[in-house]
This record gives C-alpha cells, sequence and structure tokens, in this order.
C-alpha cells in the first residue's frame, strides 16, 4: 500500500474533482462489508469482517485474490455476481453523508468540473447517485465497465481523466480509501480524503488534506485547496 505524499497543484487552480462514491457521498462501506462475507461464506469462505473491511475500496477482481479466491475462477464470478446481488438488497436503507449535495453545489458554483471515478459497477453507480441526490450534479461517471482493472490500479481514474478532459495536475479526487489514494497517484492525482469511510489517518496520509466528511470539508471549503484555487 503506498502512502507517498502527492504534490498540491502550485501553479495554478483545479479546474475539477474526480469523485468517489462509496464511503465518499453515500455511507455504503458497512454495506459491501456486510454483501462479502456473505457471499465468501455462502461458498464455503469464512473471511473476517475486519479483513474485509480493510480492502473496501477495491473492486472485487482485486479483492477476491485478497482473500486467497481465483477472481476469473467459477467460484470467484458467482461470489462477485453474488455480493452484487446482496449489496443491492442493501440499497434502500443507505444515506447520503451531510452536506454531499451542497458540497457538490458549491463545486458547480466555483466552475469546477464534476466526474465519478468509481470501482463499483454501471448499475450500482446508478443508484447510488440516486441515494446521493446528487445524479444532476455529476457531468460524466467512470466505473468498473470502463476499466480492466480496479482500484489501486489507475484505470478508472485515467478513464475519469478522460471524461473530465483535464490534465492530471489540474484535478484533485476526493475518496475514502487508501486506494483511492494510491489510484490517483499511479494517475498523477492529488487526493483530497475524507475519513467517513472509517480507514484510520495513517491510512490516508498519502492524501493532500483530510477531511471527517462531506460536511467538514464544505465547511473548511475556503481553506481547503479547492478554495484558495478559487
Amino acid at each position: 500500500m503506498r502512502n507517498d505524499k502527492q504534490p498540491e497543484r502550485q501553479d495554478g487552480k483545479y479546474r475539477g474533482v474526480l469523485l468517489d462514491i462509496d464511503g465518499t457521498l453515500v455511507d455504503s462501506n458497512e454495506a459491501h462489508v456486510e454483501a462479502w462475507v456473505q457471499a465468501l461464506k455462502e461458498n464455503g469462505h469464512e473471511v473476517g469482517k475486519e479483513k474485509i473491511r480493510s480492502l473496501i475500496g477495491m473492486g472485487g477482481d482485486n479483492l477476491l485474490p485478497a482473500v486467497g479466491v481465483d477472481e476469473e475462477s467459477t467460484e470467484g464470478k458467482r461470489m462477485a455476481e453474488r455480493h452484487g446481488e446482496l449489496f443491492k438488497e442493501r440499497l434502500p436503507r443507505l444515506r447520503p453523508f451531510p452536506g454531499v449535495r451542497p458540497l457538490l453545489e458549491k463545486m458547480k458554483a466555483e466552475g469546477l468540473k464534476r466526474v465519478v471515478a468509481s470501482s463499483a459497477q454501471p448499475d450500482e453507480v446508478k443508484a447510488l447517485l440516486e441515494i446521493a441526490g446528487v445524479t444532476d450534479l455529476v457531468e460524466d461517471t467512470a466505473d468498473s465497465g470502463d476499466a480492466d482493472s480496479s482500484k489501486p490500479e489507475p484505470d478508472i481514474v485515467k478513464a475519469a481523466l478522460a471524461r473530465i478532459e483535464l490534465e492530471p495536475g489540474e484535478v484533485v479526487l476526493l475518496g475514502d480509501t487508501p486506494y483511492d489514494i494510491e489510484a490517483a497517484g499511479k494517475a498523477g492525482v492529488a487526493t483530497l480524503a475524507v475519513r467517513s469511510g472509517g480507514f484510520p489517518d495513517e491510512e490516508l496520509q498519502g492524501a493532500i488534506a483530510l477531511y471527517n466528511d462531506a460536511a467538514d470539508l464544505l465547511a473548511r471549503y475556503a481553506s481547503s485547496p479547492l478554495g484558495r484555487s478559487s
């Protein structure tokens, strides 16, 4: 896991934000934990919640090998599909974090482009954006369907960069996991991290700034890297 401090843009303004969703905009990480634990257990793999929780932010293509399952095997594909089913069952109980919509409204008012960069499946992205209440505030999305490998590989971040049509140094990624930070860093993008995904501060040290959640970033927007770019 890489936590090298990312360079903050010094010579100009950030012009766009790449947005993670799970754990960043929507309080959904624990639902993913529960879904993975159950999907694995149903297929004969007992993996504790703490282990799965430490891997949330990866897509199934990286999470399954991390718990000893070949993601390309019939078993692996069955578990990934089952995780998706179990996660969708939990969607009705999920809620956005406080301040998410006002934060994106602020970004829009400041002229920042806004594109999703998520390891989630396309249908999950759509549902989660609706739960967050920000579908109309997102200009485009990049998800697992746009990448050969999920986070912490940079594929999804690079796909989002193509959507936002800006250079890596002109954007910042807003995320909640060390895998967001690593994926962004590999693509030359800095990260603003939030604690709302449940990761300890020491695992988020590679970010250029750290906030409790979206509401905290909004409250301190003027002094944040985004505000200083305005």
